[in-house]
């Protein structure tokens, strides 16, 4: 896997890695059909497995790209997506039946802006998480309801998660397992005060 260009800016820390996927809203999935290639965003949840990342890093396929650039293996992460049934993304995510399809992930935190004494010196503070892995369609109806319930602890705390008569039939849920994750961040730098200013 191709080293991030701008190594201090690389988020390594599992604890920081987790508080952005914590603090994100919405998964920008990429995913290629006959079309073409597209991205769509989604809401999600999300299950971060400390306890597997060695055991996952041993028996991935993709083991390499999951875990040869960390010097830990870095915890495992599932997210839980939930859509109509029918659709161009549904169709993309069900192309490849029991074997999942491919799919790229994205999602960040938006810090504010940078400040510049001229246009090019101006930026913007981000945090965000990029990788890859495969999504898989859930049939079974708990499965169904445990995935549902992720999003709604992520999105909702403290929410009912109770689902009404006919949703879990007729709703898609989703499980992407990422096999390859990174973090990065560009921190908001906050000017101090000029004299008189307070």
């Amino acid at each position: 896997m191709r080293q991030m260009r701008n190594e201090k800016r690389k988020v390594t820390d599992e604890g920081e890695l987790k508080a952005i996927v914590e603090a994100c809203q919405t998964v920008r999935l990429g995913v290629i059909d006959e079309e073409g290639m597209f991205i769509v965003p989604m809401s999600f949840g999300y299950e971060w497995d400390a306890d597997d990342a060695e055991a996952f890093c041993s028996t991935s396929a993709n083991a390499p790209a999951a875990c040869s650039d960390a010097e830990e293996p870095v915890a495992h992460l599932t997210l839980w997506l939930h859509s109509a049934g029918e659709g161009r993304k549904a169709d993309a995510f069900r192309a490849n039946g029991a074997g999942g399809a491919p799919v790229a992930i994205e999602m960040d935190c938006e810090d504010g802006v940078i400040e510049g004494p001229y246009a090019c010196k101006y930026s913007y503070a981000f945090r965000s998480i990029m990788g890859s892995g495969r999504i898989f369609a859930i049939e079974n109806g708990e499965d169904k309801v445990y995935g549902l319930t992720k999003i709604m602890e992520h999105l909702a705390p403290g929410a009912p998660t109770a689902f009404g008569p006919g949703i879990i039939e007729r709703v898609s849920v989703w499980r992407v397992e990422v096999d390859h994750l990174t973090g990065k961040r560009r921190e908001l730098k906050v000017s101090a005060p000029k004299d008189g200013e307070k």
